[in-house]
């Protein structure tokens, strides 16, 4: 049974380009972002799991695009009829399902290409609209797959270094097979990190991560020497930064 885990994000994330891990969970959604003249209907439904890029690339194709973005858990009423495309993040959590039916609408008739995110495919959303729910799935679907092991390091290394966290190889492995294999799981855990190490004043170690990550980390396993180095304060390699 998949755990579920409580995941509090609190900070504004920021989408810059340079900033973005391309890698080949995403090289599919990123080939078809840079082609909207051949989605299905002029619409594309952009999915996968939390913290997986989706919103990141949803925001530098809107940028690139001039597209207009709506936030999915405040879309309401009747939008204005769109001059220019259209970016909806988490599509599937409207609470209005009539606005977003006239989104689409509106979109179609002016031409506009629609870009939407969310945490599956059409097929597998609950739509009480049928109308809503048809046009979904005459959209084109593209998934960003779970990360690979490069990219899992490659994030937890980029959000160290965001917040001058200092982590040494031996921890990174230490986070890498503790962690959901998650993105998501990851920003969280940096967070937690970057605030204990603050208000203890120390560094990053087994025993601080294992206090702040209880609810994330999975079972302990048998240490290895290195690993039981770390444990007890000591750092066989320096400073591992991004």
């Amino acid at each position: 049974m998949t755990r579920q885990l409580p995941l509090p994000f609190n900070e504004t994330p920021s989408y810059k380009p340079e900033d973005f891990l391309a890698a080949p969970c995403n090289a599919l959604a990123r080939d078809w972002l840079a082609r909207p003249e051949a989605w299905s209907n002029g619409r594309m439904v952009l999915w996968g799991q939390p913290g997986c890029g989706k919103s990141f690339l949803l925001y530098l194709w809107a940028q690139k695009n001039g597209a207009v973005i709506h936030q999915g858990g405040h879309l309401h009423g009747l939008p204005a009829a769109p001059r220019s495309a259209i970016a909806v993040d988490d599509a599937d959590r409207v609470p209005e399902e009539t606005a977003l039916l006239h989104l689409l609408n509106a979109a179609a008739e002016a031409g506009q290409p629609v870009l939407l995110t969310a945490g599956a495919p059409p097929g597998r959303q609950a739509q009480g609209l049928p109308d809503l729910g048809s046009r979904l799935r005459a959209s084109l679907a593209v998934e960003i797959s779970p990360p690979d092991d490069a990219l899992l390091e490659a994030l937890l290394l980029r959000l160290a270094a965001d917040r001058q966290l200092r982590l040494n190889q031996i921890m990174v492995n230490f986070l890498l097979q503790r962690l959901p294999r998650t993105p998501a799981v990851l920003r969280e855990a940096v967070a937690r990190l970057d605030r204990a190490a603050l208000a203890s004043g120390g560094r990053v170690t087994r025993l601080l991560a294992a206090q702040t990550l209880g609810d994330l980390l999975t079972p302990d396993y048998p240490d290895t020497p290195a690993e039981k180095m770390l444990s007890n304060g000591h750092s066989p390699n320096p400073p591992y930064l991004l």
